[in-house]
């Protein structure tokens, strides 16, 4: 069969080239330039914990060896710290002296956490932050060229991606059985797939050539950014400081934030005012000295200016993610981020999506309904994203109240700034597919858990088929799907010893019988599941449903639904026959 076409090699296309090698299916990534990326520390990226974690699983390669992971963030204003969290058992790269001003440094178990707390009588109740002991998860920030280095490198090696540099796309045509794609360049070729993919950014090609409207807003926000080696007070910290006291005039939207990489390098990020107005050399400099030296109390410190830019933030969302065997994906898709909203994170969690479902559909013929649920659950989860940051933005940055506007949402600015930042809340976190058409029925077996149907499950420690003890989030992105039974007390124990024992010989039969291949996992516990609850979980990571016990026929239909059809009454009954001889 003909390999899936990935039009663009930037860090969305690249991911999806490497998810689909990893599922045995072949790419063709067509490169408009050199292969090569710009190094530029102006531009840079924050991942979530979980995003971080796919592309080190893609990679094989410790991206915190590339990037830098928070010691903590602060949120000021004036001269007020306002909100301030500290990453408990953050990497030991990071700087020692990093300060714990929130009395909080003791670790956790499971990662990168840490705990927020407000500071100062007025301002914290103002703030209304949530309860001390409340976990966060440490971002990573790292240079794009930095993130797309390391995906590159591991393409090098892979055999199934073909990476064609120098080839411009310029028109697609699909039938029955696939697309074929012509490309300019020195040599101008065309090219045969079976699918094929617009990760080529916000000029889209692939959407222009589709005829895909892309509508919403243009310069949202502008930002001037530089990239600078300096010493802070507080290294390692990142920082939000709103209406910065040594600016006694000015816009309102008086706003700078610094954000740290390694070896002394930040990004400062000065939010600009309304208007098209030219940011210049001389501009940008005063800005640099003028900063340095109020967070420092006096003189401007010593810093080497290392890049500059202008980040402009547009908020558009095309209307639709697939025709036919084409698809969106990434800034073709949509455009975000403003307060602290990550597009590239989103971007990945697009390739994440729809890798699984290409090769599901590659390797056993296309399934429309399975393939059709990619628009369906992106689209939506990008969307509600979008709503959020255009409410909240308007409010956030002229003050007004926040409560009759933002669903669910009791805190104040700077918390609503913060969770953005930190991927959290409405404006940063990861969404559910709540509403996916590849969610199962409601049935009597199922079980609650602190994760809701379509939400990514928790990275918990789970005994893999072969003994050994992994994170969940290991075992993702290989196209199968996973069943975990929650059974306290089996990790002081070898798998030899309880494999054969109780429940498991009935579940591991359901899970033969599943109408997809699936791997049996155990976990001696997860949040809110009871002993005995059995989680199915996508090839993404995203929850399918959780059951009170072995229940082989719900068992089937839920993976029936998560695969994009519904199952047979006949299925049902021969997967339940199987797990009764067990």
């Amino acid at each position: 069969m003909d390999p899936v076409i990935i039009v663009g090699a930037g860090p969305v296309g690249l991911t999806l080239a490497l998810a689909l090698a990893r599922q045995d299916v072949p790419s063709v990534v067509l490169d408009e330039g050199p292969g090569k990326d710009e190094l530029r520390l102006a531009r840079t990226v924050v991942l979530r914990e979980d995003t971080a974690a796919l592309v080190e699983r893609l990679t094989g390669l410790p991206l915190d060896d590339a990037g830098f992971r928070w010691a903590g963030w602060r949120s000021m204003r004036r001269k007020q710290v306002t909100r301030e969290v500290t990453f408990a058992g953050r990497d030991s790269r990071s700087p020692e002296g990093a300060s714990d001003p929130a009395g909080a440094g003791t670790g956790w178990d499971d990662g990168p956490r840490g705990v927020v707390a407000p500071r100062g009588g007025g301002s914290a109740r103002d703030t209304e932050g949530p309860a001390d002991g409340e976990e966060f998860s440490a971002p990573l920030h790292i240079a794009q060229h930095a993130l797309t280095g390391a995906l590159r490198e591991a393409i090098i090696h892979e055999r199934l991606i073909k990476v064609a540099v120098n080839s411009r796309l310029d028109s697609v045509e699909q039938d029955g059985s696939g697309v074929t794609a012509h490309t300019r360049g020195p040599d101008g070729t065309w090219w045969r797939g079976s699918y094929l993919v617009g990760c080529d950014g916000p000029r889209s090609t692939v959407r222009k050539l589709q005829d895909i409207r892309f509508p919403g807003r243009t310069a949202v926000e502008r930002h001037a950014v530089a990239a600078l080696r300096t010493e802070l007070p507080r290294p390692g910290e990142a920082l939000l400081h709103r209406v910065t006291p040594w600016r006694t005039s000015g816009p309102s939207t008086d706003e700078v934030s610094a954000r740290p990489l390694a070896e002394d390098v930040w990004r400062l990020d000065w939010l600009l005012p309304p208007g098209k107005d030219l940011v210049t050399p001389d501009l940008l400099v005063a800005r640099i000295r003028e900063t340095l030296s109020g967070w420092s109390g006096g003189a401007t410190p010593a810093y080497e200016l290392l890049d500059t830019g202008v980040h402009t933030v547009h908020h558009r969302l095309a209307r639709r993610w697939r025709v036919g065997r084409v698809f969106l994906a990434g800034d073709a898709a949509h455009l975000l981020g403003a307060l602290g909203t990550q597009g590239l994170d989103e971007g990945l969690r697009d390739a994440d999506n729809l890798a699984w479902k290409l090769a599901l559909g590659w390797h056993h013929g296309p399934h429309t309904a399975l393939l059709d649920s990619y628009q369906a659950e992106r689209r939506a989860v990008v969307a509600a994203r979008l709503r959020a940051a255009d409410q909240a933005l308007p409010l956030v940055r002229s003050g007004g109240g926040l409560r009759a506007y933002v669903p669910g949402s009791a805190r104040g600015h700077e918390a609503l700034l913060t969770d953005g930042h930190l991927g959290r809340g409405p404006l940063g976190a990861p969404g559910a597919y709540t509403g996916s058409p590849l969610m199962p029925p409601p049935a009597e077996s199922h079980a609650p858990v602190d994760t809701e149907p379509g939400a990514p499950v928790a990275d918990v420690r789970v005994t893999a088929e072969d003994g050994s003890f992994v994170p969940l989030r290991e075992r993702l992105g290989r196209g199968v799907l996973l069943v975990v039974l929650i059974a306290p007390g089996t990790g002081v124990w070898a798998r030899k010893h309880w494999v054969t024992a109780g429940i498991m010989p009935r579940l591991a039969a359901a899970v033969t019988a599943l109408p997809h291949p699936a791997e049996l996992l155990v976990a001696e516990s997860y949040p809110g599941a009871a002993a005995h609850t059995v989680l199915l979980v996508r090839p993404d990571g995203h929850l399918v449903a959780a059951f009170g016990g072995v229940r082989p026929a719900d068992l089937y239909e839920a993976a029936e639904a998560a695969l994009g059809g519904p199952a047979t009454t006949e299925a049902k009954s021969a997967a339940e026959a199987t797990a009764g001889r067990s």
